[in-house]
């Protein structure tokens, strides 16, 4: 078949320990050269549609698969989770990884791999530990390895979805001049699309169910079906920001009452050792921040301005370098994990880092059951729209899915202090509404709540903002 053709044919895949496909019998053609923003609500299967283009389904992935699923020539994929596409220790050799596996000459390895680094903002130099990288950055990391390697086929599974605006655009616009000069086909899927539209040729829409109920130019996608598919979560142009919805206080509200949480000069050097030696990173320089109780506190910064490290201090998660957190006794980070949990709740950057369990159901009781606490599971589950993933294993879900999960097991047992990493990341109008009301719910229902995010929708909703830049507050 022609070098960057995409096709699916009867295409059908069941997750492992799932009881019904994410995708059934689709039926989809992409032609050489093409670039298309594939859209849909959460779980509908857009990222199994990638998978299935790299080989992961029935290998990386357990599941059925029945169909056919083809694709020509060399294929390169960002994925919904940057952290999996890394494979070495530095940055330089992360990138030249692709190059290196196809013969090029070392003069234009490293010739690709420093105008990759480039064109993603990432300034660090070669030598840089991937280790030493917050999330936004890997994803960066991750597209540079895709630019490098030069495919003819370009996959990226929400390249944007934890990167500032500006950032973001710079990724766009480096997509857009590759696509431009090698004409590789190109398949993104996003949530947030309107920024993708003067990009693409064609919008391909799943339903819930996996099928295909739009594929259209980007004009008549939105000029004809804004209405039709905003009612089935996708977050079309020219649509009002969702009302988070209404949460039962009594799902949420706290234990025990907490105190307010706070940081007075944090300074936090985050040390990584390999094989090469140490190395330390300075992620935050004399912050002070106040989370309180009853109010939802939003950290703002571009990607690396150290909020994910902010958060793990405030939760007790990382100990200050110097500096201190003042709050409930003893101190948060000099208790063992029982005593942390009772007041803690923690949503991490990578959500399935914090899964323990092997049913869903099991994942949102785990801290409640370990603490002698009741927690409503059933209805958590349907609030968040996970009560039919009851059964099925965390590591079976989609991403999305998966940090609606999290969430769950950040509040379920009703800790005082909620800490969230990017929870609206990978969530359509519907979900994004559930997340956000969790949030706004948990802060009314008397805990601190602080989020971490780049989403402006969620950020209108906080009573205070702390602004981060290169470690030092704004």
């Amino acid at each position: 078949m022609p070098d960057g053709e995409i096709r699916y044919r009867g295409f059908t895949w069941r997750p492992l320990g799932r009881r019904l496909p994410v995708v059934t019998g689709l039926d989809l053609t992409i032609g050489p050269g093409e670039r298309v923003l594939l859209a849909g609500p959460s779980g509908a299967g857009k990222s199994t549609l990638l998978h299935a283009l790299v080989g992961a389904l029935g290998t990386t992935l357990g599941g059925e698969l029945s169909g056919t699923v083809e694709v020509g020539g060399r294929v390169g994929l960002v994925p919904q989770q940057p952290g999996d596409a890394v494979v070495a220790e530095t940055i330089g050799r992360d990138v030249a990884f692709g190059p290196e596996n196809v013969g090029l000459s070392r003069d234009e390895i490293w010739r690709r791999v420093d105008a990759a680094l480039d064109a993603v903002g990432l300034h660090q130099g070669r030598a840089h530990r991937t280790s030493a990288l917050s999330g936004g950055e890997l994803q960066r990391l991750a597209l540079a390895g895709v630019l490098a390697l030069r495919p003819d086929v370009v996959l990226l599974d929400e390249p944007t979805s934890m990167l500032d605006v500006d950032h973001a655009r710079s990724v766009r616009d480096a997509v857009r001049e590759t696509v431009a000069s090698s004409g590789s086909t190109l398949v993104v899927v996003e949530h947030h699309l309107e920024p993708w539209l003067d990009m693409v040729d064609r919008v391909v829409v799943l339903d819930r169910d996996g099928a295909v109920v739009a594929d259209v130019h980007p004009d008549a996608f939105v000029r004809d079906h804004r209405d039709a598919l905003g009612d089935l979560g996708v977050w079309m142009p020219g649509l009002p920001s969702p009302v988070p919805v209404t949460v039962d206080p009594d799902l949420l509200r706290p234990v025990t009452p907490p105190p307010a949480l706070t940081a007075r000069g944090v300074d936090a050097v985050l040390r990584s050792r390999s094989l090469r030696g140490a190395t330390q990173t300075r992620a935050l320089n004399g912050v002070d921040a106040v989370v309180e109780p009853g109010r939802l506190t939003a950290l703002t910064g571009p990607s690396g301005a150290g909020k994910s490290t902010l958060l793990a201090v405030l939760g007790g998660l990382v100990r200050p370098t110097s500096g201190g957190v003042t709050g409930p006794e003893p101190p948060l980070h000099r208790r063992r994990s029982a005593a942390l949990a009772a007041d803690v709740g923690w949503v991490p950057q990578i959500a399935e880092h914090g899964f323990v369990a092997t049913t869903v159901r099991d994942e949102v009781t785990r801290t409640a059951d370990r603490l002698g606490r009741v927690a409503d599971a059933e209805a958590l589950l349907a609030l968040l729209g996970l009560e039919h993933l009851a059964g099925a294993h965390p590591y079976r879900l989609s991403g999305g899915e998966q940090r609606r999960l999290s969430l769950l097991t950040a509040v379920a047992h009703r800790p005082g202090l909620v800490l969230l990493d990017e929870p609206t990341v990978g969530q359509d109008r519907g979900t994004w509404a559930a997340v956000a009301g969790v949030a706004v719910a948990a802060a009314a229902a008397g805990a601190g709540v602080a989020v971490s995010t780049h989403d402006s929708d969620l950020v209108a909703l906080s009573d205070a903002q702390i602004a981060l830049r290169q470690g030092v507050r704004q």
